[in-house]
């Protein structure tokens, strides 16, 4: 007889199982009161497994188009530089992006950039008319320079 109680509890917990599919935090709580509940649990732990990524890959199908980006017209246009500015880069009028390039290659090439810390530049003599500074970190750079385009 300890038999047959088992099977209709068995089918009891699992008829009532799917009715409770939806809020997660129910699955836990019948898991725990019958040993019946806690064999199915794993079978629907495994079934939501496999239900999840199926679920993730039609996502990133959906980010699939690429297309290729367009500059913004801003950073393209052409700048000219100021007398100081020109000193450094040259007096040809350039889109910022140019612009911080040249000063760039200029920094490595006369390895202005702090052997220790090298997100900050040391300027020499024609980088301090630009900065002000004597040590300018790089993300201030760009605003130092963008002051000297017209």
């Amino acid at each position: 007889m300890a038999t047959a109680k088992k099977a209709p509890a068995k089918k009891a917990a699992a008829k009532k199982a799917p009715a409770k599919k939806a809020p997660a935090a129910k699955k836990a709580a019948p898991a725990k009161k019958a040993p019946a509940a806690k064999k199915a649990a794993p079978a629907k732990k495994v079934a939501a497994k496999k239900a999840a990524p199926a679920k993730k890959a039609p996502a990133k199908k959906a980010a699939k188009p690429k297309v290729k980006r367009t500059p913004n017209a801003a950073f393209m246009k052409a700048m000219t530089p100021s007398a100081a500015l020109a000193a450094v880069i040259g007096d040809k009028a350039l889109p910022r992006t140019e612009v911080t390039k040249k000063v760039w290659d200029y920094i490595k090439k006369n390895k202005l950039q702090d052997a220790v810390n090298k997100r900050m530049i040391n300027a020499d003599a024609k980088l301090k008319e630009i900065f002000k500074k004597a040590q300018v970190s790089m993300f201030e750079m760009t605003k130092l320079i963008s002051s000297h385009l017209k």
